[in-house]
């Protein structure tokens, strides 16, 4: 059988260890690799080639991925989807793996719905918001990327006794700055899953102020657009010089974890696994209580994501 992998959507830490994986195993198991060249925009272009070893040696360490990546707007109109149909066809692909976020899950589902495409998503994106997995590739890595930025913040602001405001990525899901809210010991966690009340929040900062606090550590999910909100409230009611930092896209760089590594080997395995055994199947792994699971993708795109209950339940002094 020929498989192909693809990368679609936003870059994720893990990604090329998932890649090297995929060529690895495919060949282990005696069968042919493929890439497919910057996402969807390629699949549509016909950017596949045969993939070899040294294509993928010593890329482990590395962010990003290789073989690029891309959003498609093209790919909305089904004469779009046709031609990158008729491209897989033309290699002889059997079965694709997509790396990728809710979009990239979404966009296969239909193209599996009008043609006899069969594939297996692995949850790829930093934000950690695809239903059904407790874990996506890449968010361990962007986690301790910021837990790096917000430590060495802190640094800074008790040295100047200064409120910080920083702001992670997630769209509208806010488990980056739940997670680093809670890992770092932020004063302020504003997630749009939870209301952030100034009045409750505002008492307590001013009493720690007063008995000797020298700086405020606040995390603010971008999906809130509360940022510049909450830096003007700090420094007009609470009364402290505060700056502003958003992180940005340094938080889908950097080396990839071990954990980000090891979790990427085991979701391409079981991937590629479920292609070779079977044939019709759309479906994507998930991972939760510690055990990989197929999913019909489907369902995962029907659900809806939400916030471990143990993190929210840690946040409840912002209620």
């Amino acid at each position: 059988m020929a498989l192909a992998i693809i990368c679609s959507g936003g870059d994720a830490p893990g990604m090329n260890p998932a890649i090297k994986k995929f060529v690895d195993y495919v060949y282990k198991r005696g069968e042919t690799p493929y890439f497919i060249y910057d996402g969807l925009e390629g699949m549509i272009d016909g950017k596949i080639k045969y993939a070899h070893h040294e294509d993928v040696a010593g890329i482990l360490h590395n962010g990003g991925a290789i073989i690029g990546s891309s959003r498609s707007k093209r790919f909305y109109e089904k004469r779009y989807r046709e031609q990158a149909y008729r491209n897989l066809q033309d290699h002889d692909i059997d079965g694709v793996v997509v790396l990728g976020g809710d979009g990239s899950y979404n966009a296969f589902e239909v193209l599996g719905r009008e043609f006899p495409v069969n594939f297996v998503g692995i949850p790829t994106t930093i934000d950690n918001d695809i239903y059904g997995t407790e874990y996506c590739l890449g968010v361990d890595t962007a986690l301790n990327v910021i837990r790096w930025a917000v430590d060495n913040i802190r640094d800074t602001a008790s040295t100047f006794k200064r409120a910080f405001v920083v702001e992670t990525m997630g769209r509208e899901c806010g488990y980056l700055a739940a997670v680093t809210g809670l890992s770092s010991g932020a004063e302020i966690c504003v997630i749009p899953e939870m209301n952030f009340n100034k009045n409750v929040a505002a008492h307590f900062l001013k009493k720690d102020l007063a008995e000797g606090r020298g700086y405020i550590l606040a995390i603010v999910a971008e999906g809130t657009k509360m940022t510049q909100n909450i830096k003007e409230w700090l420094e007009e009611d609470i009364g402290v010089e505060t700056r502003v930092t958003v992180l940005g896209h340094i938080q889908r760089g950097g080396n990839p974890t071990v954990h980000d590594r090891m979790m990427a080997f085991e979701f391409t395995v079981r991937a590629v696994d479920l292609l070779l055994a079977n044939t019709g199947i759309r479906k994507a792994i998930s991972y939760r209580n510690g055990e990989f699971v197929p999913m019909d993708i489907s369902e995962v795109n029907n659900g809806k994501y939400t916030i471990p209950a143990n993190i929210l339940r840690d946040l409840h002094f912002l209620d």
